[in-house]
């Protein structure tokens, strides 16, 4: 029963949000994106608040590398649910992560699409053209230069339905690292992929955890070579993490 009794209270808040937030957006702008700040500072962490409170869902985030961190760099990471966005905004500085996402995530859903279009994140559409994403992402890369953001990129493109990592693509990455290179973070998340639906929340959060790490902090790549490299070696160190999450869980769970 608690489940649906944390579903409820999401829901509740979600649509609080988008009330308010549509009032927002159509009286004055400049006020929408004051409340988009207060959305994506508090609500990750009321969220996680709730799932800790509740069910024993527990956000997990290891500190030990952020130190590491420059002023601005680029978040590479694998991808296993929707929840990994409020899970980095949990987890770093929510007010100035921006994200590539599919541009479905920018219409119809309550508040999170408003968040989306209005603080100018990077919605590629699936099916458009590749020279039209490559050109979006140019856009992107001079906001994100314009605006000292931080980009949030998932090489899969796609969330993983079983916690293996994918393929990493690199045409996203390379085009916008081509338009402005940027010291690149490597990070590793794990937890999402087995709550991904209804049924697995009712069977697995109970006690469970949303891990997140810096693992390591690449200097921009500088050309081609660099940039496959870091994708190739970023892979590889997110799967190592892996494994050694999932023998302590194994041992310990």
């Amino acid at each position: 029963m608690r489940i649906f009794l944390v579903a409820a209270c999401v829901a509740q808040s979600v649509a609080v949000m988008a009330i308010l937030n549509r009032i927002a957006y159509v009286v004055n702008k400049k006020i929408s994106l004051t409340y988009n700040k207060r959305i994506v500072y508090a609500k990750p962490r009321r969220l996680f608040a709730l799932f800790s409170t509740y069910l024993g869902f527990k956000f997990a985030g290891d500190y030990t590398n952020i130190s590491e961190l420059p002023q601005q760099y680029m978040i590479i990471s694998n991808h296993q649910s929707l929840l990994d966005i409020p899970l980095f905004m949990r987890y770093l500085e929510p007010t100035r992560l921006r994200f590539v996402a599919k541009a479905e995530l920018g219409r119809h859903i309550p508040a999170v699409s408003l968040v989306l279009r209005g603080d100018k994140h990077c919605l590629i559409k699936r099916t458009g053209s590749p020279s039209t994403a490559m050109r979006e992402l140019d856009r992107f890369a001079e906001r994100v230069r314009e605006n000292n953001w931080i980009p949030v990129i998932f090489p899969e493109g796609t969330r993983s339905r079983d916690g293996n990592t994918g393929t990493f693509h690199a045409a996203g990455f390379r085009r916008f690292m081509d338009k402005y290179p940027l010291p690149v973070a490597v990070c590793a998340v794990e937890g999402g992929w087995n709550i991904s639906s209804l049924a697995g929340m009712v069977k697995r959060m109970k006690g469970g955890e949303y891990r997140v790490k810096v693992l390591k902090v690449f200097p921009a790549p500088g050309n081609k070579a660099e940039q496959l490299r870091v994708l190739e070696e970023g892979k590889e160190l997110i799967n190592n993490q892996l494994v050694v999450w999932r023998s302590d869980c194994y041992q310990n769970c």
